[in-house]
Parts: structure tokens; sequence; C-alpha cells
């Protein structure tokens, strides 16, 4: 893996810088994660039986960035990017998918996710499920586990493919 380039989190921050510090550093070890390697390793499902592919995590991560981001705190009806003919989600079926594409979809959400969070008035700020209710401090910390989670799976996953370990 590449030298490690991610965002360095805040120590002293105030709350807001803290928890997106801490989002955009999770951001950015799925990336280092998945730096260097081929589209045909970023496919693979290196635990059988399971789905779970490098690329599979990237695509599901777009559509996690794009459901609580524009769907649930910005309330914007967006539907998925990565779907099957019956409607279920498709981002773990990755046997053809493009990289390129799936890379691009996820920064271009992680973007409109800083947006978003940059104009709120305060972490105060709620978005709707339904009838659930989200604070905007709520969605980060959500963010921050959801990522650190996967990330985990991506480390066995990079290990598996090249034996590389890292943070």
């Amino acid at each position: 893996m590449k030298s490690d380039q991610r965002t360095e989190t805040p120590r002293t921050g105030d709350e807001r810088s803290t928890l997106t510090g801490f989002l955009d550093y999770q951001r950015d070890t799925l990336a280092m994660k998945c730096a260097g390697l081929t589209a045909e390793q970023l496919r693979t499902r290196a635990l059988a039986p399971s789905g779970l592919s490098l690329l599979g995590l990237v695509r599901h991560l777009a559509e996690v960035e794009r459901s609580w981001f524009r769907n649930v705190l910005n309330n914007e009806a967006r539907n998925g990017f990565w779907k099957h003919p019956d409607g279920t989600f498709a981002e773990f079926d990755t046997d053809t998918a493009d990289p390129d594409e799936a890379f691009t979809v996820w920064r271009r959400e992680c973007d409109h996710a800083r947006e978003l969070v940059a104009a709120a008035e305060s972490l105060d700020v709620i978005g709707h499920y339904g009838e659930e209710v989200f604070s905007l401090r709520w969605i980060l910390t959500h963010m921050i586990e959801e990522y650190a989670r996967h990330n985990g799976h991506a480390d066995l996953l990079r290990e598996h493919l090249n034996g590389e370990t890292g943070e």
C-alpha cells in the first residue's frame, strides 16, 4: 500500500471538525486499502462463501453516503446506483463492475456529503427516514462506525489478496 496520506484528525477541534475529521480519515482508509490493486483484485471475493470484495465495499459505501446524506439529511429522493431488475441492491455484484465508475460515484457522494455537512447550521439539524428522525451528529457518528467496520473487512481482504496489512 502507498504511504499513509490519510486526513489528520483534529486532536483539539470542536465537535463538528472532530467528527468530520474522523469520517474523512475513515474514507481515506478505504481508499488506501484499495490503492494499487488491479480491477480483478478489486473484484475478487476473497472470503468464500461471502460475496464481499473491495470493489463491493466501495460501491456499498457510495450507497450508504447517498442514503444518509442525500436521502435522510437533505430529503432528496435519490435512487440507488446499482440495482437488480427486481429493485434489490446489487452493489456487491462486482464480476463485471467498473472500478473507475465505482470510485467516481463514491468520491462524488463523499464530496456532496461534505458540502451538505458544511452547509448545515449545526449538528442538531435533523433528517428523516420515514417517521424516524436523525440528527446530523448521529449521522456522522453512524458513518464513522460504518466505515470503521467495513475498513476492518477491507484490511482482511487486502491481506488475502497480496499479504499487505496496515492500520
